[in-house]
């Protein structure tokens, strides 16, 4: 029964809170000199109970950035399979390394990734380097056509495993209508007129709607 001034509150706390556990947890880990990156709901400041926190590491080594995930799961769910090349890639990369992946390999949804990446602890220098790198590699380029279809695909697929499990009718997420539905609809948005327009690009959906609708990217009633 909370109301969603309530709710913007709660989970506002609760993406803090993840933050801080980042934090102290790459304290606890002794590690020096490494970036640790906030991925979807967490980078977009919108963590709810549900949410997994989805990280990237920048700098440091593997021992220290499987270090801060062993602390910080003592209190989130925490995945670091968004990072480049998914579960075969390096655990932490430099920056000069994300580069090279953005530039030659990755694929349109890992863009679309980036809009919902920022910098939550570790080393401030080392996160805003990145997230300079991070920036130039997603609005420097242009969204496709092509790339337009791969991201239309890959959704679909997910809807369509969705049905087959037959839990479309109660699956808040990922059915026609869900949650993913309305990321899409702004990510898609964001991708194609941010490059021109720096107001579409903050990494929170609602504070998205809200430029989009000010901007007459959308229309209010349907922001």
């Amino acid at each position: 029964g909370r109301t969603a001034d309530q709710r913007a509150v709660l989970i506002a706390a609760l993406s803090d809170l993840a933050a801080a556990v980042l934090d102290a947890a790459v304290r606890l880990a002794g590690v020096d000199g490494m970036a640790v990156v906030g991925m979807g709901k967490l980078g977009g400041h919108e963590l709810n109970y549900a949410s997994d926190v989805d990280l990237l590491f920048v700098d440091g080594d593997a021992r220290g950035a499987r270090a801060v995930m062993d602390i910080a799961r003592r209190c989130f769910r925490v995945d670091a399979n968004l990072r480049p090349e998914g579960r075969d890639g390096a655990l932490t990369r430099s920056v000069d390394s994300y580069l090279t992946y953005w530039n030659r390999w990755a694929q349109p949804w890992e863009f679309q990734a980036l809009l919902k990446a920022v910098p939550v602890a570790g080393d401030p220098e080392v996160g805003r380097e990145w997230a300079s790198a991070a920036s130039f590699a997603l609005w420097g380029r242009r969204l496709s056509a092509d790339d337009l279809r791969s991201l239309r695909s890959l959704k679909a697929r997910a809807e369509a495993e969705v049905e087959r499990k037959g839990v479309a009718d109660r699956e808040v997420k990922r059915s026609p209508g869900g949650i993913r539905d309305i990321e899409f609809a702004v990510q898609t948005l964001q991708l194609v007129h941010g490059r021109s327009d720096p107001e579409l690009r903050s990494p929170n959906t609602l504070v998205a709607l809200g430029e989009m609708a000010a901007g007459g990217y959308v229309a209010g009633d349907d922001a």
